[in-house]
Order: structure tokens, then C-alpha cells, then sequence
């Protein structure tokens, strides 16, 4: 019997309306163990949050104007109606649900292999008219509640109090498994559906790093002050340089060898270059590295480097103008024997191992036995040094840690500061998401042009909650034209933004947009005749 989409969406009610952990577990469990096979794997995914697992590339590419349109059609409500809806709500999924409210739906009782299967299809349609009329159809047949879930995934916000570990402790409990053994499977496989089927068939333990099959990288956390490496974990400290490139998963086992991205996308005809040297190293091999060009021994900057991005294979020309180099800096197998488990020091000393030809190379790193000042001075230095070289700035790893795929934790951080600071003028608003729904946190700013103001970013992050909440009631004062989600804004409030690079972009009327934007802080001292302006934007760009 196929399974309702509806008892999945009472299950994840059933979720949201409790903030106690055990009646989530039950719940969840209740359910889980009730499914079928290829419909657990499907409903597990869906509690996740996305459409697909994480190891799969493909995207639903679902805008806001194209849902809008949709959930107005199947409504039958208006412009005005929805606006005021999510400025209630501030969650388009829940702005579907009270919209759609008791307008009956068409055709069959969905199931979960349908949605699945309007999924799939939505993310292999090209162009916004093909979804428009997929994600049509799907909602047609959905009752309210079902679209207010529909809509939350393709939004990519669910927000049903689930988070990854309590969604692993579930399946584990359904099945009568341990929950470590289901969290290392969905680390290794890149799927909590694929997890949640060997756990209910006993197959956790079954080997999972296979060559050819990429598996999350280790994450970083972001710190900005040196001061907070020592508090993080205690010494001593292995310190490599941050670089700025494309981050690399390199599978190698016979005659073959594969270079996969973050995204599990298999980008070996990218970087040609690199097949040969990787091949002569003997004996298999899945190294954790990032590719990246040099020039006269610096690292050419990413904006210049991303002209090789997107091309399936590389023209002569081009590999001879930016020649790719891989830097190595973990390693996860080697002949057969997986390393995850393993120290980072043990790891490093099997990867320093490798005969490694140019343009392969080990990264740069040093240990780091102090703390205290003495730390903060010696990562001062080291920092300076690392920029002198082209790079983003410094990573910081405990030498105990073992490798942990797809986790962000304390064990690795990166150090990066900001290149400079911008003075800006706000535009426009949007309100926020989660905690933050009911405060306009999102903010549009531009720079000057003589008279004119052009957009250049925007950005979320910065201020205090204290800030947020009185700058929000100035700009719902100061408020040009309200669409909803978004307002612009008299432009008289002037911040100040940090970032990392400035490069050309199509997105923002300047002609250039910023990488990595974060407000620093408001400038009330500063007037709008005053802020930066294109020209020195174009200096910084180097255009």
C-alpha cells in the first residue's frame, strides 16, 4: 500500500506542536517504522528538510515570484491578501496553508512517491514556465496542510523543531539501532533515507567510504579575532594556510582518478592538469584538498580563477593561462584502510607520505605548541604572512581530531578577517527568517555615483538584536513603497560593511557585488553625501 503524503504531514505536526524531545522521538519512530522501504527513504529525506539528499546535486530552482504566482492561482486569493498573510506568519509555507484554507483540492490523495516524483521533476525542468506548471499541478492536488509543507521544502524552510541529530536518534530508536552507527552512516552516505534503510535492515556497519562515492567534507568554523583560537580547544595547534580556491574530494583506485566538489558534483574535466601527477601516486587514495592557481609562488585570486568554474572540459588556452594546482592538506583512505577515525597528526603523516609531483602539492603547516599572547602573536604573524601570499588567511586544527564528514564543529577553524570597509546607504529591508521574522534584519545598500545611488549588496548580519528591533521601527516610519516581504526605504541610514573581495557582477545596478558582506555598524554620524563611491569601488576591484 503506497503511504499517504497526509500521515507524513500529521507526523511532522505532530513534531512541530511539542517541544519535548522524547514525544518528538515517539512520534517520528511511530511513523517511520510503519513505511515501506522506498517510501521511508523518501519520507526520512522530507523530515530532513529537502527534496534530496544531501550528496545529490540537483536543486528545484523554485523562486519567489514563482511560487507567489502559483499559491495566488490555487488560492484564489490576491496580492494584498498574501502580503498581509506573511507579515503574520513570515513563513511562506504557513502563508499557504492560510491561504489555501478550506478550497478543496483535485484529482487523487497525494502520496509520497508522488511528491517525490513532482520533485524530481521540477528540479530536471528548464526555465520558470516548466516548474510554474509542475509545482501547479502538485499544489492542485494538495489540501492546505499539505501545501503548507509542499511549499516550506521547496522553500527550503520547514522549521518544524527537527534538527539533524534528533531526526538520527528518531530512526535509530525506530529500529532498535544505536545512534552513533546512524549518524556515521549518514555522514558517509550524504542521505538520511539511505541511512534510515539500513537502519531498518541492520546494515549500518556495512563499509560505506567507497572509492568513487564522495562523502561530506569537514567543515570549519568562522573566527574573526585571534583571541578566540584559545578558548575554542587547548594547545598544541596545527596552523595552515586558508585558501581561497575550489574545495576538492580526490578519488583514486587503479587506473582511475576523480576529482569531486562540495556538491558532490564530479568536476574532473575541469582540471585536467591534475589527472596525470594524481595517478602516478601508487596504491588507492581519497585525498581532501583545494584547487587553485599560483603566479610567481602567490595564489591568483578566486574572482580571477572562477573563469574555469562552470566549464565541463577546459580549452588548451586556458589551462596554459591559469594552470590549476592542487594543495592536499587531509587524507580519508589509503589502500583500503579508512582514516576517519584516525588523529589528524596520524593523518598528516600518512598523507606527507605520498609522492606528490607538482602541480600537486601539500599544503603549507606548522605546530603550534603555546598559548596565551604568545599564541595570538605567533597567529598575527602567521596570518600577515599567509595574505602576503595571496591566501584568504589561516586555519587552526586540534591535532587530536578525527574527520568528520559534513560537520561544522570547534575541532577545525578558519581565521579570516575582512580585506576593508565600505560606507553604504540602506535602500531597502526585508524582514527575516526564523527568530528573526517579526524585525526587518535583511538590509539592501548601495553606494554613490554623483546623484545617483547604486546597489552593491546586501547583507544580515552585524548588529544587535537591540539594534535590529529599533531600526526596524525607523524604517517601517521611513518606509518608500511596501511589497510584503520586502520595502525600500528613504536611503538616509548609513552603516558600515567589512567583506573580502569585491568583484563584477550582473546582480546590482553598481556592476559589482561584495564577497562575504556583514555589517560592522551603523554610521549615524555619517551623512549619505559622504558614503564611498564607484570609483573607489572600481580601485578596490582593481578594474
Amino acid at each position: 500500500m503506497k503511504a499517504r503524503f497526509a500521515d507524513w504531514v500529521a507526523t511532522a505536526d505532530a513534531v512541530r506542536a511539542t517541544t519535548k524531545k522524547l514525544e518528538k522521538h515517539a512520534a517520528l519512530a511511530g511513523y517511520l517504522s510503519s513505511l515501506e522501504d522506498a517510501d521511508l527513504e523518501i519520507a526520512a529525506r522530507l523530515l530532513a528538510g529537502a527534496p534530496f539528499p544531501r550528496k545529490d546535486e540537483r536543486v528545484l530552482s523554485v523562486g519567489w515570484s514563482a511560487l507567489s504566482d502559483v499559491l495566488l492561482q490555487r488560492s484564489g486569493k490576491k496580492g494584498e491578501d498574501m502580503a498581509a498573510s506573511y507579515q503574520r506568519h513570515a513563513d511562506l509555507g504557513d502563508v499557504a496553508g492560510e491561504l489555501i484554507g478550506d478550497t478543496p483540492r483535485e484529482g487523487e490523495p497525494l502520496t509520497l512517491g508522488d511528491v517525490a516524483k513532482a520533485f524530481d521533476a521540477i528540479a530536471a525542468a528548464r526555465g520558470v514556465a516548466p516548474k510554474r506548471e509542475l509545482l501547479r499541478d502538485i499544489l492542485r492536488r494538495a489540501t492546505a496542510d499539505e501545501a503548507r509543507y509542499l511549499v516550506k521544502i521547496v522553500a527550503g524552510e520547514t522549521r518544524i523543531g527537527l534538527r539533524e541529530g534528533l531526526l538520527e536518534e528518531a530512526i535509530a530508536r525506530a529500529f532498535g539501532r544505536d545512534r552513533e552507527g546512524v549518524g556515521r552512516a549518514h555522514m558517509l552516505t550524504g542521505d538520511i533515507g539511505e541511512a534510515a534503510l539500513r537502519a531498518k535492515h541492520g546494515t549500518l556497519d556495512e563499509p560505506t567510504l567507497a572509492h568513487f562515492r564522495p562523502i561530506g567534507m569537514m567543515l570549519a568554523t568562522p573566527v574573526l579575532q585571534l583571541e578566540e583560537v584559545g578558548k575554542r580547544f587547548p594547545p598544541p595547534y596545527v596552523v595552515e594556510d586558508k585558501y581561497d580556491g575550489i574545495r576538492a574530494q580526490v578519488h583514486k583506485a587503479g587506473d582511475r582518478v576523480e576529482l569531486y566538489s562540495r556538491t558532490f558534483d564530479r568536476i574532473t574535466n575541469r582540471y585536467p592538469e591534475l589527472v596525470e601527477p594524481l595517478l602516478r601516486v601508487p596504491g588507492s587514495y581519497v585525498i581532501d584538498g583545494e584547487v587553485l592557481a599560483f603566479s610567481e609562488g602567490k595564489a591568483i585570486p578566486f574572482t580571477d580563477f572562477q573563469t574555469r568554474l562552470g566549464r565541463k572540459n577546459v580549452a588548451a588556452e586556458l589551462r596554459t593561462k591559469l594552470p590549476s594546482s592542487l594543495v592536499a592538506f587531509d587524507i580519508l583512505e589509503r589502500d583500503g584502510r579508512a582514516l576517519l577515525d584516525v588523529p589528524l597528526t596520524d593523518r598528516q603523516e600518512i598523507l606527507r607520505a605520498l609522492p606528490l609531483e607538482s602541480p600537486v602539492l601539500f599544503a603549507r603547516h606548522q605546530r603550534i605548541g603555546t598559548s596565551g599572547e604568545d599564541l595570538v602573536a605567533i597567529l598575527e604573524r602567521e596570518f600577515a604572512a599567509a595574505r602576503g601570499r595571496g591566501n584568504e588567511g589561516l586555519m587552526v586544527k586540534d591535532p587530536r581530531s578525527p574527520y568528520r564528514p559534513g560537520r561544522r564543529g570547534m575541532e577545525w577553524l578558519k581565521v579570516k578577517r575582512a580585506l576593508r570597509t565600505l560606507d553604504v546607504v540602506v535602500t531597502a529591508v526585508e524582514w527575516g527568517h526564523g527568530k528573526r521574522r517579526a524585525v526587518l534584519s535583511d538590509y539592501t545598500f548601495a553606494i554613490r555615483d554623483g546623484e545617483r545611488l547604486l546597489n552593491i549588496g546586501k547583507a544580515y548580519s552585524g548588529l544587535t538584536d537591540k539594534e535590529i528591533a529599533e531600526m526596524t521601527t525607523y524604517f517601517q516610519e521611513h518606509t518608500l513603497h511596501d511589497y510584503g516581504r520586502v520595502r525600500t526605504v528613504i536611503p538616509d541610514t548609513v552603516i558600515e560593511v567589512a567583506f573580502d573581495q569585491i568583484q563584477p557582477s550582473s546582480r546590482h545596478e553598481s556592476g559589482y557585488a561584495m564577497r562575504f558582506p556583514r555589517i560592522v555598524r551603523l554610521r549615524p554620524d555619517k551623512p549619505v553625501t559622504e558614503i564611498d563611491t564607484l570609483e573607489t569601488v572600481r580601485q578596490i576591484a582593481g578594474r
